[in-house]
């Protein structure tokens, strides 16, 4: 109720300070967008020629006559030459410190075969001072060709022989397995005795029973357990690559569902002057008690730094078929995935999301398999239900693969359905080995989740895809898989249209983080964040979209990003 009312009072104050456009009294702008194609995302004005910010606070909207008269001496003015304007772009799920940090390591995203994927380790591998880790890679052996109908898993002899001093331990890009070489597997101490751990798994060689390298899930931490911590200055340089990234994309605000214990790297960039990019930080629900036992409620903070949300695991992921599901895996058929390990022991995650609900901190929950979502909108319901009704915007992170009677509960019940469109064009390449076409049929529902009430939250979950929004809307739009096999879209009756993927990449995205009141729309009293484009993207042929480039990016008032000039 105080939010409410404070918002209400913010709407208030700022129409009183900025007067409209036609006012007599002589008015200074700090900033102007003019000749512009403003697409607001506000119902009330959803089309402007030219927009008017003072401080970090949009100030007026209207046509190029009346925001002309706002600017004097001292005013920047933008000429966008009738390019699209939209509001910043908010990415509902990122790994942003991890996403800075790969910025600088190997990539092997698009490496098509084990050979590219171990020359290109080879020669990293060159260039680093003696015994420096490689990490990162966001490998993906669904590119790699297929062996006995099924992409091989890379092995860590790929890599030991030029390896032998130096810890290897590189993630697929779903970061729910990665590869160890054996120097890193010695120094974690794993070996053919090391049992499973719960929600997680060691793969190994079908005939020695030897670890072949490859740590799917809780396993992982069998090596994070030994890798050195990186610095505070290693840190800081990761998020600044990070921020000016994302202002490069567009994306003014982001919902990081890694800050954890790294918000004061934010906070140093930001007492710096260094953070373009707005950020509401996740901790992991296991700790909840380290905010509520001081009594930090949900989205606690400033317009650029904030936390109060809680980030949990139910599963694992589709490509390294952890993601939890009904009925088995069509090409796996011994197993039907794992439940991640914080759903152990049975009924501890109901326990977190109660404490957590009740100290007043926002839940949300990683779930891509159809029984993982039904367990945690179950919990959800159940939480909802004894706790009594609130805002309280539960999320599902990814909301991946659904079973049709799943889909309306997210309307129903006020569940935020955050996802990754990108991931739609990608997985679809081969997910249907993994789940089958019946199975698939709901999978990424956008159309069905919008139809039946819900709100969806766009994100990328960088670095598993690029963070670029305009990327994501192509996907959300079109459905035509990377491998250009699905040129009419794959699963195409769950597209939807340029104006509800933007959407969900500003107004929803907002919701989502209880930001609405300030950001999502471009009007008056909001946050003077703003975005313009190459293309009008509601204008082209969406096919077209993926091809659009930002050409600048305003954050709080201020230009952080502008394209050379071609």
């Amino acid at each position: 109720m105080r939010a409410s009312l404070a918002s209400v009072l913010l709407a208030c104050l700022m129409s009183a300070f900025f007067p409209q456009p036609n006012d007599a009294q002589k008015f200074e702008a700090d900033l102007v967008v003019v000749n512009a194609n403003v697409r607001t995302m506000d119902a009330r004005r959803p089309v402007a020629e030219a927009v008017a910010v003072f401080g970090n606070r949009i100030a007026a909207v209207g046509t190029n006559e009346e925001i002309r008269r706002l600017a004097g001496a001292h005013t920047r003015v933008v000429d966008a030459r009738g390019a699209l304007v939209l509001p910043g772009f908010n990415d509902s799920h990122v790994h942003f410190l991890s996403g800075g940090f790969q910025l600088s390591s190997v990539d092997l995203r698009d490496a098509a075969t084990p050979q590219e994927f171990a020359e290109r380790i080879r020669r990293f591998a060159e260039k680093l001072p003696k015994g420096r880790w490689i990490t990162g890679g966001d490998w993906d052996h669904e590119r790699w060709p297929n062996v006995n109908g099924s992409a091989p898993l890379p092995a860590k002899e790929l890599i030991d022989a030029f390896t032998p001093d130096r810890a290897v331990f590189v993630n697929r890009l779903d970061g729910h397995m990665a590869l160890a070489n054996s120097y890193a597997l010695e120094l974690a101490g794993v070996t053919r005795d090391t049992p499973d751990p719960p929600g997680g798994l060691i793969v190994r060689d079908a005939k020695t029973g030897e670890p072949t390298g490859v740590l799917k899930d809780a396993a992982q931490s069998f090596v994070w357990k030994v890798f050195p911590e990186p610095s505070f200055d290693e840190k800081l340089e990761a998020a600044r690559a990070a921020t000016g990234h994302a202002a490069s994309h567009g994306v003014t605000s982001v919902q990081d569902m890694s800050a954890g214990n790294d918000v004061g790297v934010y906070q140093a960039l930001l007492d710096r002057g260094e953070l373009k990019t707005r950020i509401y930080g996740a901790s992991p629900l296991p700790d909840w008690e380290r905010l509520g036992r001081v009594g930090i409620l949900r989205a606690f903070g400033g317009d650029m730094l904030r936390i109060g949300a809680l980030k949990g695991f139910s599963d694992g992921s589709l490509g390294s078929t952890t993601a939890l599901f009904f009925e088995p895996y069509n090409d796996a058929p011994t197993t039907r995935g794992l439940p991640a390990d914080e759903m152990f022991p049975e009924g501890v995650m109901l326990k977190r999301v109660k404490a957590a609900d009740a100290a007043g901190l926002q839940v949300m929950i990683h779930a891509i398999g159809d029984k993982a979502n039904d367990t945690i909108l179950s919990i959800y319901e159940q939480v909802a239900r004894e706790h009594g009704e609130r805002d309280r915007r539960f999320r599902i992170e990814h909301a991946q693969h659904l079973r049709p009677q799943d889909i309306a509960r997210f309307g129903r019940d006020h569940i935020v359905a955050s996802m990754q469109p990108y991931h739609c064009i990608d997985d679809g390449r081969w997910a249907e080995k993994r789940i089958g076409h019946e199975r698939a049929k709901t999978t990424y529902a956008f159309r069905s989740l919008l139809d039946t009430g819900a709100v969806l939250a766009f994100g990328s979950d960088w670095t598993v895809a690029p963070l670029d929004p305009v990327l994501g809307i192509y996907a959300a739009t079109t459905r035509r898989t990377l491998d250009d096999k699905n040129p009419g879209g794959w699963v195409p009756e769950q597209k939807i249209t340029v104006e509800e993927a933007v959407r969900a990449y500003t107004v929803g995205s907002a919701y989502a983080e209880f930001a609405e009141n300030s950001k999502g729309t471009i009007t008056p009293g909001k946050l003077a964040d703003l975005v313009i484009l190459s293309e009008d993207i509601f204008k082209i042929d969406p096919v077209e979209i993926e091809k659009v480039r930002v050409r600048t990016t305003i954050m709080d008032g201020r230009v952080v990003y502008e394209a050379a000039k071609q």
